[in-house]
This record gives structure tokens, C-alpha cells and sequence, in this order.
């Protein structure tokens, strides 16, 4: 289309030419989310057959009173409200709380420390990096075996060194107290996550500015100075990341206690996971089982939810 102004010949795009470029785009644009789609697809069948799919099944068989043998029968929510009032379960979920209250600062304390220690620019930082991080490639039922080899009396080599320092009777048992167990079991969990722990943590440090950190510095800040207006706001993406993972794994603790300790003595050291696990294996109240893991899985999902609300980044909006 042609306009004449001021003698002057002016051509304008007539509405089909722009629209030719405008579906061209959206072709394109469309093409790269259908490629998209098409490779996240693994991803996605995965996460609905392996999570959603048994998700749904669990709450599901939660509503029913369904035996491991003979025909099921719908209940509603019978099974939670059972949960409610379950003294073994409360004790259970009791006892996961202390174990995650009392070892999940020991795993973050030890992590930043042994962070800090080989973020250092020497040469064998690199060798004791590795040396912490060994435990973490063994399994933790393989761990949890190894410790109760070293703990077990008269032949463990931990238990040697405990009764010759006087510390043990030489008859003693030191999976035979709650709290020697627990002590035991915190020990071998330490050892064997801590170097995660630093690793995450060591990665969020070296995340840091460097010419931040001088800056503060050349301002006359000291090192608590350094660490807590300067470290700590700025490795708390790594801190929410670091705490949610420790506390979701102490809250599901079930191997090393299943292992070490067998939930005695006198059913003193049972978790959450693993007083669902006798429920639904041993005395095979499956539905009764399956209302105890929905139940505790909105535990976890409230409490992962408030540390990522505590710490989450406000500078970022």
C-alpha cells in the first residue's frame, strides 16, 4: 500500500505481509516448545510412574482396612484418625525428632568446619577433601554393618579401645542402652554423611566474591564480622539446601537403626519409618501402614516448606 505526503511517495506493509512474519514465529516458537516437551518426556513418565502413580496408590489403600491376605474394605479416614491416637507411632515419631534435633547440627557444624578447612589454596587440601569424602560413596547398610562390627562387645575393635580407656564394662553391650545405641548410631551417621555435607557447603563458600570478602576486610571488618554479614547471608541458598536434605534424611532414618540396633532395647529406639515398616511388613495392616506414610510425609512437607520459607533469599525477591 502506497500513500502520497508532502510529494513524497511512502510505502506501507500491507496487514498480510506483517502477518506472514508474526505466523512464522509462532511456528517456531511452538516447534521449540513441542522439542521441549518431547525431551523432558523421559523425565516426566519417570517421576508419574515411580512417584505420582505409587503416591496415589498409597492413598488410596490408606482409606481401606486392607489385609496382606483376604479382600479389603473401604474405612475413609479411619486409619488416620487411629494415627492420631497411636501411642507406639507417637513414641516413634518422638524419638525421630530428638534423633533429628540432635544430629542434624552436628552434621552442619562438622560440614562447615571441614568446609572451611580444605577451602584453604594449600596442597593438601585437595588430598583431605577426598579422605572426607570417601565414607560418602559407601553404602549406608554397608556403614551401618561396619559400625556394628566395631561396636560389638569382646570382639569389636571400638569396644576394645572403650573398655581399655574404662569407659565400657569388659561385659558390657553397648548397643544393650538407648543411648549408648543412639550415641553409636549418630556416630556412624556422622562419619558417613559429614563429608556431603562439607562438600555442599564447601561449593556455596567457593561461590563467594572474593572481592567482596576484601572489601569487608579493607572496611575493618573482623572474622564473626566476615562470617555473619558476610558468609552467611550469602551461603544461604546452600544452608536451606544443606539443612533440608539432613533433616528429610533424619526423619526418614530406617537402615541403621533396623541394622544396629533392631529398635531396642525394648522398642526404645524405633523411628517413624520404621514403626510404618513393622506395621505394614510384620503385621501386615497394610492400609493402616500406607495412613502412617501419607501422614508422615505431610510432616516432612510442612517442615521442608517452613526451613525454605526461614531461609529463603530475600534479595532476590
Amino acid at each position: 500500500m502506497t500513500s502520497i505526503a508532502n510529494g513524497l511517495t511512502v510505502t506501507e506493509p500491507t496487514p498480510a505481509a506483517d502477518a506472514q512474519p508474526r505466523r512464522r514465529g509462532m511456528r517456531s516458537s511452538r516447534k521449540r516448545q513441542l522439542t521441549g516437551l518431547a525431551m523432558a518426556a523421559p523425565a516426566i513418565l519417570l517421576i508419574v510412574t515411580f512417584f505420582l502413580v505409587p503416591l496415589v496408590m498409597t492413598f488410596w489403600i490408606s482409606l481401606h482396612n486392607w489385609p496382606l491376605l483376604g479382600r479389603h474394605r473401604f474405612i475413609g479416614l479411619d486409619n488416620y484418625q487411629r494415627a492420631l491416637v497411636d501411642p507406639g507411632f507417637r513414641t516413634a515419631l518422638k524419638f525421630t525428632v530428638v534423633y533429628t534435633l540432635v544430629i542434624t547440627p552436628i552434621l552442619f557444624v562438622l560440614g562447615l568446619g571441614m568446609a572451611f578447612l580444605v577451602r584453604r589454596k594449600v596442597r593438601s587440601a585437595g588430598i583431605f577433601q577426598s579422605i572426607y569424602f570417601m565414607p560418602v560413596c559407601i553404602g549406608l547398610a554397608a556403614g551401618s554393618f561396619l559400625w556394628l562390627y566395631l561396636g560389638q562387645s569382646q570382639i569389636g575393635p571400638l569396644f576394645d579401645l572403650l573398655r581399655r580407656a574404662g569407659l565400657v564394662e569388659p561385659e558390657g553391650n553397648l548397643f544393650a542402652g538407648k543411648w549408648t545405641g543412639l550415641l553409636l548410631v549418630i556416630a556412624m551417621v556422622t562419619w558417613k554423611v559429614v563429608g556431603l555435607q562439607m562438600l555442599l557447603l564447601l561449593s556455596g563458600l567457593q561461590s563467594i566474591p572474593d572481592d567482596v570478602v576484601e572489601a569487608a576486610r579493607i572496611d575493618g571488618a573482623g572474622r564473626w564480622q566476615l562470617f555473619s554479614h558476610i558468609t552467611v547471608p550469602l551461603l544461604r541458598p546452600t544452608l536451606a539446601l544443606v539443612l533440608v536434605f539432613s533433616v528429610a534424611g533424619s526423619l526418614l532414618a530406617f537402615d541403621q537403626f533396623f541394622i544396629m540396633t533392631r529398635g531396642g532395647p525394648s522398642n526404645s529406639t524405633i523411628t517413624a519409618v520404621y514403626a510404618i515398616y513393622r506395621t505394614s511388613f510384620i503385621s501386615f495392616k497394610l492400609g493402616y501402614g500406607a495412613a502412617l506414610s501419607v501422614f508422615l510425609m505431610v510432616i516432612l512437607a510442612a517442615v521442608s516448606a517452613v526451613q525454605m520459607l526461614l531461609l529463603r533469599n530475600t534479595d532476590h525477591g
